[in-house]
């Protein structure tokens, strides 16, 4: 057990309330505040509101208090929020958020807003800035009661480290041992030093800062968040024990390897004063599984009612929803189910990269996708649940039109993933990298075996040819060409030896990952 320590998590995310997940690190924060009471700490976790929780019957304003930011004088509003029916209230565990305008600048609900590539992370820097300003004024005020750890999560967080460090009002922060997370070292929030506004000079105008510290290594005029909260915290967390290894390495982009992002040299003296550690995010195993396996039937039905549900929040029909309805009709027509190979995620370069990659397979040259689609055939459907980049997303399109087995839908659903999860044979991710992954866990959960890119966390949860399948290369085109080979592979097993593809599929449903254990880590490693 620990020393009872009492825990303030600073996040953009958690899934813990409602409306305030957009990716993987909702799920973390949602779930290892409950795991870690369990290990006697008391944890409490605090977002902005992005509008959702003023006045909300499920929130109680327990103060106003006042923020120096802009040189201005900012007055901003801390709830008590109650979570989400779905989540066990505990005692040792309470959630918090602050409200101020300025933290809905692209309107109610949106947790991160996109600027265009010239001007990277302005609008969200902005908010992410003021509202780390205004936790780290709230702990010096007592509004969070003592604490003994503040852990920071990703870079929209990392502002509070560079106050604690920095910034003189702020000193008594330093007494509290802080750790940092790094859930995806390729989103860093750079911004420049000044001459923006939206810059280090903007949001804190008399800051005495040490440039060698937070400056990015590529462009030494702008704050890099991510590499100050490396270099700034006691220790720094990685997602996945593989992951921790890969970001001490260089990263090269043209061969499609991740590593550092540039800030390998930052991470390999967090390891060498043994402030560094990779701790495997887990996964919540109920009692009685959420959804049952669905046939193919029930899977048409429900697919079409998301499809009629997103339809309808336009007065015009998407071609994405057109086609995919079309696709499922084209199914529902066939006599035997198939083989089914789901994919579930955010359509970024990161996971759908290696799908995309043109490669030579027995004499015709296609890409990756379209390989493992004429090997399916008639013989079964793949069905990809997701949205993201406009490029990808109409490369989807296009291979939809081309491919009567491929079923594109574009959004997400929850309903839909939940069934997909439970109801595929084979679950495909092929991410370029991956700090932990959680789509694989939900899918062995269910029963349902996964084929991986062997990198990050997807090493440390999917065992080749035990628990599921996997491939790897030294490069993007060794790689695509490694997934098409590996899924032919995997195909003609589940075709030709039944019995031993539900042996892997047996096996993947009675792993587990639990947030017990992780917790246990958090608490030897990240808060002793």
């Amino acid at each position: 057990m620990s020393e009872n320590k009492t825990i303030l998590m600073v996040a953009a995310e958690n899934d813990a309330l409602p409306k305030a997940k957009v990716g993987g690190i909702a799920d973390v924060v949602r779930d290892i505040p409950q795991a870690l009471a369990q290990q006697g700490c008391v944890v409490k976790v605090v977002v902005p509101d992005y509008g959702h929780f003023a006045g909300d019957i499920n929130s109680e304003c327990i103060d106003y208090f006042s923020v120096s930011f802009r040189g201005r004088i900012e007055r901003v509003a801390l709830y008590r929020v109650r979570p989400k029916a779905t989540i066990a209230e505990n005692e040792n565990v309470s959630y918090w958020a602050l409200s101020h305008p300025d933290f809905i600048p692209c309107g109610q609900g949106q947790v991160y807003c996109h600027d265009g590539a010239d001007r990277p992370f302005a609008t969200d820097a902005n908010k992410y800035a003021f509202f780390c300003a205004a936790v780290a004024q709230n702990i010096i005020q007592g509004g969070f009661g003592g604490l003994d750890v503040l852990h920071l999560h990703d870079w929209h967080a990392a502002f509070v480290a560079i106050l604690r460090a920095f910034d003189a009002r702020y000193s008594a922060l330093r007494s509290i041992s802080t750790v940092y997370s790094i859930h995806n070292l390729s989103l860093q929030g750079v911004r420049p030093f000044k001459g923006d506004n939206s810059s280090l000079h903007q949001w804190f105008p008399q800051l005495n800062y040490d440039n060698s510290l937070i400056c990015d290594p590529k462009y030494p005029q702008c704050v890099n968040p991510m590499r100050a909260g490396i270099n700034l915290s006691d220790r720094v967390h990685a997602v996945s024990p593989h992951y921790a290894n890969e970001i001490q390495q260089a990263s090269h982009y043209a061969l499609g390897i991740y590593g550092g992002e540039g800030l390998e040299a930052d991470i390999l003296r967090a390891k060498k004063e043994g402030r560094l550690f990779g701790i495997l995010n887990g996964c919540d195993y109920p009692a009685k599984p959420k959804v049952k396996k669905h046939n193919k039937a029930q899977l048409i039905e429900i697919m079409n009612e998301v499809l009629t549900n997103w339809i309808c929040r336009s007065d015009d029909v998407s071609s994405y929803h057109w086609l995919a309805k079309e696709r499922l009709n084209y199914w529902a027509k066939q006599k035997e189910r198939g083989f089914l190979t789901t994919s579930i995620g955010r359509i970024t370069d990161q996971k759908a990269r290696l799908l995309r990659e043109t490669v030579e397979f027995k004499g015709r040259k296609a890409t990756a996708l379209e390989h493992i689609l004429k090997t399916v055939a008639n013989k079964g459907c793949v069905i990809l649940l997701g949205s993201g980049q406009a490029e990808f997303e109409r490369f989807f399109l296009e291979v939809c039109g081309r491919n009567k087995n491929f079923i594109y839908l574009q959004g997400y659903s929850e309903l839909a993933g939940d069934v997909l999860y439970a109801s595929g044979d084979l679950f495909l991710m092929p991410s370029s990298f991956e700090p932990c992954g959680i789509s694989q866990m939900l899918a062995m959960r269910s029963g349902q075996p996964c084929l991986v890119h062997h990198v990050g966390g997807l090493v440390d949860t999917v065992k080749d040819s035990e628990t599921g399948f996997a491939f790897g290369g030294k490069n993007i085109q060794e790689q695509a060409s490694a997934l098409v080979e590996r899924f032919v592979e995997v195909f003609l097993l589940a075709k030709n030896d039944a019995n031993r593809f539900k042996a892997v599929a047996k096996n993947a449903k009675a792993e587990r990952f639990l947030w017990s254990n992780s917790a246990k880590e958090y608490v030897d490693k990240l808060y002793s």
